[in-house]
């Protein structure tokens, strides 16, 4: 097996790894066609991307692709699952409060809001047709897929590299985590820290997957400054603001990596109740507070002899 595979992508860290060397060159050629695609249609920061001209047209049908189609459909699935606790029609929130471009070049200390936010619209008011490959969305709604895409991204090349090599392949961005196609012996070995790109030796818990997905969402790396107050990216659409930190991190483990990263934007939003809503599911999380402590719920391994 190689060794991990690294480089930039979306904003954040690309990292792949396969089970038979032979296959890294098609597998590596495979995940940048899929984040290609993604990111074309994905993008809020691209003026040329599907997303973009949908919210630029909004009031208006536009034309959209297949992938676009997927994408959309997956967000409106996480509302769906969440009651609405992840909704795609969060970006003119996100906007508003500053995350207007890429992370790294975006100003992280501008001055105060001057607007009052509210709940958002809601997904209910996005309109799709499938016959005509088309999108709406009402004047003064934004899309934003910021809790999915990547994910989606990481299982379709996960699945992809598998079915194109034959070989096993780790895909994760930005610490959204994939797995397709056959495991190493021992599993996959993953770390799940508060930071994606933490070195091995960094605290946080060591865990063995075998297939699914592996998703961190957390409120510690992706912060600003807007006046004297700080905000984060992830938004309760209760209230159109930064969801309240009962978790600085939330780490969830699923069938798929959009599941799991669905589960753990929502656990964020949740709070206090996310551990029940976990649980109830039987979605194996970790839960971090803003004070550091760790609460492991669904059969969450606390180390690396027990597999999940």
């Amino acid at each position: 097996m190689e060794r991990p595979l690294t480089f930039p992508a979306l904003g954040t860290t690309a990292v792949l790894v396969v089970t038979d060397d032979r296959a890294l060159e098609a597998a590596h050629a495979l995940l940048v066609k899929e984040i290609d695609a993604i990111d074309l249609a994905c993008s809020r920061f691209r003026s040329d991307s599907e997303i973009s001209s949908v919210n630029a047209n909004a009031g208006r049908d536009t034309r959209v692709s297949a992938r676009f189609i997927e994408a959309l459909e997956v967000a409106l699935r996480a509302a769906r699952l969440t009651g609405g606790l992840v909704d795609p029609t969060v970006g003119s929130t996100m906007r508003v409060l500053g995350y207007d471009r890429d992370f790294d070049v975006m100003d992280r200390s501008g001055p105060p809001l001057e607007v009052s936010l509210q709940r958002i619209p809601g997904w209910q008011t996005v309109e799709l047709d499938q016959r005509r490959s088309t999108v709406r969305v009402p004047p003064g709604v934004e899309l934003d897929f910021g809790a999915t895409a990547k994910a989606l991204c990481a299982d379709r090349a996960a699945h992809g590299i598998a079915a194109a090599t034959g070989a096993g392949a780790l895909v994760s961005l930005g610490g959204d985590v994939a797995m397709g196609g056959p495991a190493p012996e021992v599993g996959w070995p993953l770390l799940v820290a508060d930071e994606h790109a933490a070195d091995p030796s960094s605290e946080g818990d060591r865990i063995v997957v075998r297939s699914g997905g592996v998703a961190t969402s957390g409120t510690t790396v992706r912060r600003w400054w807007r006046g004297i107050q700080e905000v984060h990216h992830l938004i309760d659409p209760s209230t159109g603001r930064p969801a309240r930190e009962q978790w600085r991190t939330a780490s969830v483990a699923a069938g798929s990596c959009v599941d799991a990263n669905i589960a753990s934007t929502a656990a964020i939003v949740l709070g206090v109740r996310a551990p029940a809503w976990l649980e109830a599911r039987a979605l194996p999380a970790r839960l971090v507070s803003a004070a550091g402590e760790v609460t492991r719920v669904a059969g969450w391994p606390a180390d690396v002899s027990v597999q999940c």
